[in-house]
């Protein structure tokens, strides 16, 4: 089976002064992504948006709410859908100098970490990050690497590929950037949007898990990781 996986993130950067990080991917059979494109443009188009509209987290709104509820019953409801996040609670708490790192090769570790439970040896991978800057290319290359060797795929006849594609463009993207701000939300302790907190009980309901801690290892639906550093560990 060829898997498509889509991946996206909320507060990666160091200095944004947003405390928690999340990264997160969705995956499906490569043979339902445009359908499963299609229908995201269809519920947009059933709720008077037009389908290149893009589906981000901060767009989310008491007037468009009804929308956004839709698109996470809809993950709940495909059963081809499947997601997975790993939250790093606290930034301030990081360490890089100690790890001999910055805090990109950080962001990529975790990328690694976050991937590595979906990976099967017996599928074959093509892994779609969210651009964000134009330093991307080089990181990619090493993730792809540092995935492949993990698996022992040095053919990479595993995964096939590691790209950087626009959200704008691709609607799983956006359906991931979704769901990786309700897990945001609700680690982040916030409450100032209604909306949002709305959308964090609807997943909470439909998952049956609180968002901010572990799940299961092999969870297949809604797949959580909360992260913690070995400093913290030895507290």
């Amino acid at each position: 089976m060829i898997i498509n996986v889509y991946c996206d993130e909320s507060g990666h950067l160091e200095h944004d002064e947003i405390p928690v990080m999340v990264l997160g991917a969705i995956w499906c059979p490569i043979e339902q992504s445009r359908a499963i494109a299609e229908e995201i443009r269809a519920i947009k188009k059933q709720h008077g948006l037009a389908e290149n509209y893009e589906v981000k987290w901060n767009r989310v709104s008491q007037g468009k709410l009804d929308f956004y509820k839709e698109l996470v019953m809809y993950f709940f409801r495909n059963p081809h859908l499947h997601f997975r996040a790993l939250i790093v609670p606290d930034k301030s708490k990081l360490r890089h100098a100690d790890h001999n790192q910055n805090h990109d090769d950080f962001y990529y570790k975790m990328y690694f970490d976050m991937l590595k439970t979906i990976l099967n040896p017996q599928d074959r991978y093509r892994i779609y990050l969210d651009i964000k800057d134009t330093r991307g290319g080089t990181k990619v290359k090493k993730l792809h690497e540092v995935l492949s060797h993990n698996l022992y795929d040095f053919s990479r006849s595993i995964i096939e590929n590691v790209q950087l594609v626009s959200s704008k463009e691709i609607e799983q993207v956006q359906l991931a950037d979704l769901l990786i701000g309700i897990i945001s939300y609700a680690n982040r302790g916030l409450t100032s949007s209604q909306a949002k907190l709305d959308l964090v009980e609807l997943m909470r309901q439909q998952s049956g898990y609180k968002l901010i801690y572990s799940t299961l290892y092999k969870e297949n639906k809604v797949n959580i990781f909360r992260w913690r550093a070995r400093e913290e560990e030895a507290e």
